[in-house]
């Protein structure tokens, strides 16, 4: 709701999120498919533990989060219908705030569990890792960051995140912490930056590890932002997991935004 990438809740003003909304699904690698309409607010339906944008949803099923995926993609038009069910090890209760003024807070409330994906176009199944989280803000992302770099790691105890947001007024700051399987966070020190090949836009991937690190797969290299599975060194061993840079200067640009609707087409009318 109110997507921070979405260019028409930005060129509208951002007073309707609600008039704003997508489910944006991402698959990678050979039956790579990407969606991402926004729709208005007829589409939307709402209660609690179900969130609904058009013909696609999500809802709790008990402790399982269910996801329900019918949606047409882009650039190429082509079906994206499937399920996608996640299965939360433990809930982590915590918010954390991003800024200094607290405008943007991140909840990382399920930081492991399990993942299924069961999807009928693509012809596509498999179950692995899982983790979900959410992100909330009163204020545009670009007025308040440059830049962050954001990785998630699976550990053989659970999970270690870690989240460094520079604010536009200089101040910056690292999220290192360690979640069990329980749920239950402890502190970290974070390792030594580590840097991998920029993306071929030139967005940088600033990543920590204990040694060396490694470039698994670009999953996303656009203008502003780059997603990518890597392999890093921690507490003495080797781990995987994904990273992402985000350039809010970039994003800022007006070109990159003309860009952005070739990825996120709006269809403001959807008749149920």
């Amino acid at each position: 709701m109110g997507s921070v990438f979405s260019p028409y809740y930005s060129w509208s003003g951002r007073k309707a999120p609600d008039d704003h909304v997508a489910i944006n699904v991402a698959l990678y690698g050979p039956k790579a498919r990407w969606a991402m309409t926004e729709r208005g607010r007829p589409a939307l339906r709402q209660e609690l533990g179900r969130f609904q944008v058009g013909p696609s949803h999500m809802q709790w099923d008990g402790d399982e989060l269910v996801v329900e995926v019918d949606e047409i993609t882009v650039p190429i038009p082509r079906k994206l219908r499937g399920t996608i069910r996640l299965s939360p090890a433990a809930f982590q209760p915590r918010w954390f705030a991003l800024d200094g003024p607290q405008r943007h807070h991140w909840w990382p409330y399920a930081p492991s569990g399990r993942i299924s994906v069961d999807f009928k176009d693509p012809d596509l199944h498999w179950t692995g890792h899982g983790y979900a989280d959410c992100n909330a803000g009163t204020a545009a992302l670009e007025a308040d960051f440059s830049a962050w770099n954001w990785m998630r790691l699976t550990t053989p105890t659970g999970a270690a995140l870690f989240y460094a947001p520079q604010e536009r007024s200089g101040a910056r700051s690292l999220l290192a912490f360690d979640v069990s399987h329980d749920g239950e966070i402890t502190a970290r020190d974070a390792p030594k930056e580590a840097s991998v090949k920029n993306g071929i836009w030139g967005v940088g991937r600033n990543l920590w590890s204990e040694g060396p690190a490694q470039l698994d797969a670009a999953m996303e290299d656009a203008p502003f932002y780059t997603r990518n599975a890597v392999s890093t060194q921690l507490d003495g061993a080797w781990v995987s997991g994904v990273h992402e840079t985000l350039d809010l200067d970039r994003f800022s640009k007006q070109w990159v935004r003309l860009l952005l609707p070739f990825r996120m087409p709006r269809r403001r009318h959807w008749s149920w």
